[in-house]
């Protein structure tokens, strides 16, 4: 029988909960006295998501994982928000009282142990206060990397500093964060910030001035990956940070090959990859929320014509409603350049949502153009496909910086884009896929290094491996 249990719960966003889920099973499986139940809040406006969030709660526990969905509320109205951060942080607001009756039940029930710790993600800040007044450890688990948390601590700073009717986008100037050696040009702020009039930013704010409330923050990164970061948050005398766990890489081997739908033909693009030379194929995917203008769309399938390498090319189509993710198109013809398909058959393939960890750990990928999604860089690290950065949303472009100028651990094809403001010329893309894929010797090796560290941070007296020791022997004190 377990003697103690940790609770976790997330942002209902794949970024988010995949994560923390796969972050808890790291719990049960270092310590078997430890139990884990993950609060799941559902949201019907994101079938993807929505999938996954069902595939868990028809899951048998195994490891002392429990699944436990909490009851659906109603969602917040299209005039309550105007960012996608705005409709997720009152999605979740209005689950505190959901929340705090399954606490009270998990504390009632003393026979599966008592519950030593509460872990909330970036957007559930409001049910700190949640935790304080059932008197249960509160930790922050934060998905993003140290950099963006060090951001965070910064951001009231920030806002201090610019008057409140100027935009951070007038401004030319570079900013001194802590956590960066390298001073941050605006244009590579995380997209809330270049619009402060809208609600995306006052969210991050009114998270951000919260996390210090917490007990500890869980970082899903390692301190061989991010030194500089982590010592400077340790050191800081200019704010007063809770304890830092850094315990990563957590990365589902998985991914969403057991449980999505396979519409896009799974078994069909792996047996296209396994005709391929090793390392050949560039693979280019902008995460479950990314999408790009028409115009956009047509200047990469230009520029990877005109590259000339094998590629695998994830494209999806903008939501119709901002509550809602992209979707796949129904028709790859209509978006892509007359004639494309046809030119580059046998040469590359087009599809609409994939697996991404399958792929990436696939012989014949050679790099990726990605995002820069947190997750995705993990995952890049871990099977050691070298990364092209391609920014879109949330802090992406914070993330690209950091691989490209702060670790060297990149290639750069933009770091300040922004759909519909800027757009990438087909010479630009083809430039920087030659560039991922046949030049730039210094970054591979030092990504193939970093590699190597990902892996052995989990080994036995690795970085990872004890700051969780650690954690979990805070946790159990207070039993």
């Amino acid at each position: 029988m377990t003697r103690a249990k940790v609770v976790f719960i997330s942002t209902p966003a794949l970024g988010n909960i995949v994560p923390i889920i796969e972050f808890a099973k790291l719990f049960t499986q270092k310590d078997k006295n430890l139990s884990a139940t993950i609060l799941l809040i559902n949201i019907p406006q994101r079938p993807l998501v929505q999938s996954y969030i069902d595939s868990l709660t028809t899951t048998t526990a195994t490891g002392n994982i429990h699944f436990l969905s909490l009851p659906v509320t109603d969602p917040p109205s299209l005039d309550q928000f105007e960012a996608t951060i705005g409709f997720l942080s009152l999605l979740i607001q209005n689950h505190t009282l959901q929340v705090k009756n399954a606490l009270i039940d998990l504390i009632s029930d003393l026979d599966s142990g008592q519950v030593v710790g509460f872990f909330i993600d970036m957007f559930c800040t409001s049910f700190i206060d949640v935790a304080k007044e059932l008197n249960i450890p509160c930790y922050l688990y934060f998905a993003s990397p140290a950099t963006f948390f060090s951001f965070m601590l910064h951001l009231p700073i920030l806002d201090a500093q610019v008057s409140t009717n100027i935009e951070f986008k007038d401004s030319s100037n570079d900013f001194n964060i802590l956590g960066f050696s390298n001073p941050v040009p605006v244009k590579c702020f995380p997209s809330f910030m270049l619009k402060r009039h809208i609600d995306g930013y006052s969210w991050f704010l009114h998270h951000a001035r919260r996390y210090k409330e917490t007990k500890g923050i869980i970082v899903n990164t390692f301190q061989e990956l991010e030194p500089f970061c982590l010592n400077s948050l340790v050191h800081t005398t200019s704010h007063v940070v809770p304890p830092i766990y850094p315990i990563g890489p957590v990365v589902d081997h998985n991914g969403p090959a057991q449980w999505h739908q396979d519409s896009w033909g799974h078994e069909n693009v792996m047996k296209w990859l396994d005709n391929q030379e090793p390392s050949s194929v560039i693979f280019l995917s902008f995460g479950s929320m990314g999408s790009l203008k028409d115009s956009q769309v047509k200047e990469i399938a230009k520029g990877l014509e005109k590259a000339g390498h094998p590629f695998l090319w994830a494209i999806r189509e903008a939501p119709k409603d901002k509550r809602e993710l992209p979707n796949d198109y129904t028709n790859l013809e209509e978006i892509l350049p007359i004639g494309f398909l046809e030119s580059t058959k046998g040469k590359g393939l087009v599809c609409g949502l994939v697996p991404q960890v399958t792929i990436l750990a696939h012989k014949a990928i050679g790099g990726f153009v990605s995002h820069c999604g947190w997750n995705s860089i993990l995952e890049s690290l871990y099977y050691g496909v070298p990364i092209g950065t391609w920014p879109i949303y949330a802090e992406q472009h914070l993330n690209a910086f950091e691989l490209v100028k702060e670790l060297d651990l990149a290639v750069e094809i933009t770091m300040d884009y922004r759909d519909g403001t800027t757009l990438v010329s087909s010479e630009e893309v083809a430039k920087g896929v030659k560039k991922l894929m046949d030049g730039d010797g210094e970054v591979r090796q030092k990504f193939k290094k970093m590699s190597e560290k990902c892996k052995d941070v989990w080994k036995e007296n690795g970085s990872s491996s004890n700051f969780l020791g650690h954690l979990i022997d805070e946790l159990m004190a207070v039993i």
